[in-house]
């Protein structure tokens, strides 16, 4: 356990234990410019119920989902929750537990792991998957890094249509680990099939495609797959809105080798964006390569034939492996990952099922609505989920003006992700918006053309 020095005297054993004379010398390593050099500029104290009043004053400021109609998605999720996830992920059982390092103790967390497996297995159609991940962009780097290899050299080609954060993160990880990464276009919001071809060659190790994309467009995956398992490359699907899985073909069905992504908005709270739920899902040879730890099940010997929960493999085990460990990931997002067993459980197939239909038909109904207003266009034709990119007549500065006077969350600026799409807006339509949100949104967009 980490301990910190509060004393002026333990600040200077400390010091002398490093070699060092003064808290000056230890900051020597952070740059000049970056460092603050006047004091903090902080109020005096304040005694505990002034401070909880200012805090809850300071909280009333943001927008709530309780209040406040949302129609952003983008790679997070307003979800109908049932009661009963709540009531049994809030257990002191669930919320105090750490990741199971001494596993025999720990069986109710690794049942709840388990399951959470055994679920992401059921709905990916693949067959084995590991106890989550951090969230979906390191998901993503970790496939690719399981396409690499380990001498971690290699090209991954990733689609222009997945998340941008996860472009972001794998390009990251790219520079400090020396692969290459090659981003490919898209045509019609979808990724381009031509270019696709052109960019797979002998160094490529994995080829990355979100589905649905981020623009909310439903890709050809069955296309895709061919010219991405040319040689001995890894086809790598991406999932960011899995209730999609219920009415989409699942990556097992279109022959993905790895499906990673994110199981946030399954039960948990969309929370500002964080904390988040990375799942890994892979066929069965992948098995001894899959980062993070894997939950398994076996029964004990002798006559009683108790069924108990193991361990089955640690491959990213660090402090024990260090530099040849299969990957440093960590641990694993326990807690949200409870969430999201019960969320599944609780909804059962058909219910999984019923929940994509649901956000089908409305993000559909919305969409035809808001394309009859004059000046709003799609900005692109084909299928799409549960979102959808509208081509604006007015800065999205100016929609979000409107959003905000009306209490509405709107849509996601693609400016801010794409190059010129300044006036282009990613919907989303899940199925907690009721036909009355939606009429309210389109009233507000009528307000344009007033």
């Amino acid at each position: 356990m980490s301990y910190v020095p509060n004393t002026q005297e333990e600040q200077q054993a400390m010091l002398e234990h490093l070699g060092l004379s003064s808290l000056e010398d230890l900051l020597t390593p952070v740059p000049a410019e970056v460092r603050l050099g006047d004091a903090l500029d902080l109020p005096p104290a304040l005694p505990e119920p002034d401070l909880k009043r200012l805090m809850s004053r300071m909280a009333a400021k943001n927008k709530s989902l309780d209040t406040t109609i949302s129609f952003l998605g983008a790679g997070t999720y307003d979800r109908a929750i049932p009661s009963v996830v709540p009531h049994l992920q809030n257990r002191s059982e669930f919320v105090t537990s750490y990741t199971p390092y001494q596993p025999e103790v720990s069986q109710g967390m690794l049942q709840a792991i388990y399951e959470f497996q055994t679920m992401v297995c059921q709905i990916t159609g693949l067959d084995i998957a590991n106890a989550s991940l951090y969230d979906g962009s390191t998901a993503v780097v970790e496939a690719s890094l399981m396409a690499l290899g380990p001498g971690g050299r290699g090209e991954i080609v990733i689609s222009a249509g997945v998340d941008p954060q996860y472009r972001q993160v794998l390009h990251t990880y790219a520079f400090a680990r020396g692969f290459s990464v090659k981003e490919i276009g898209l045509e019609n919001g979808v990724t381009s099939l031509t270019d696709l071809k052109a960019a797979v060659d002998k160094n490529t190790a994995a080829v990355i495609v979100q589905q649905p994309n981020f623009f909310g467009r439903v890709e050809d995956m069955r296309a895709i797959e061919p010219i991405a398992h040319q040689g001995k490359t890894l086809f790598v699907s991406v999932i960011t809105e899995p209730a999609s899985l219920g009415v989409l073909a699942p990556p097992g069905d279109y022959n993905a080798d790895i499906a990673v992504g994110e199981m946030m908005s399954l039960g948990n709270n969309m929370s500002y964006g964080a904390p988040a739920l990375g799942f890994m899902a892979a066929r069965q040879k992948f098995m001894r390569l899959l980062p993070g730890r894997l939950v398994g099940q076996t029964i004990e010997e002798g006559e009683h034939k108790q069924t108990g929960y193991v361990l089955t493999l640690q491959t990213r085990e660090q402090h024990i492996r260090r530099e040849r460990a299969t990957s440093n990931i960590c641990t694993n997002q326990s807690l949200l990952a409870v969430g999201a067993t019960i969320f599944l459980a609780a909804i059962g197939k058909q219910g999984f099922q019923e929940l994509g239909q649901l956000c089908l038909q409305k993000a559909h109904y919305a969409f035809r609505q808001i394309t009859a207003i004059p000046g709003f266009e799609a900005a692109f034709d084909g299928p799409f989920f549960d979102e959808f990119v509208i081509k604006c007549p007015v800065s999205t500065k100016r929609m979000e003006q409107l959003f905000e006077r009306a209490d509405i969350i709107g849509g996601y600026p693609l400016a801010e992700s794409y190059s010129g799409m300044d006036n282009y807006m990613l919907f989303c339509v899940t199925e907690t918006r009721t036909k009355e949100d939606i009429d309210t949104l389109v009233s507000v967009l009528k307000e344009v053309q007033a």
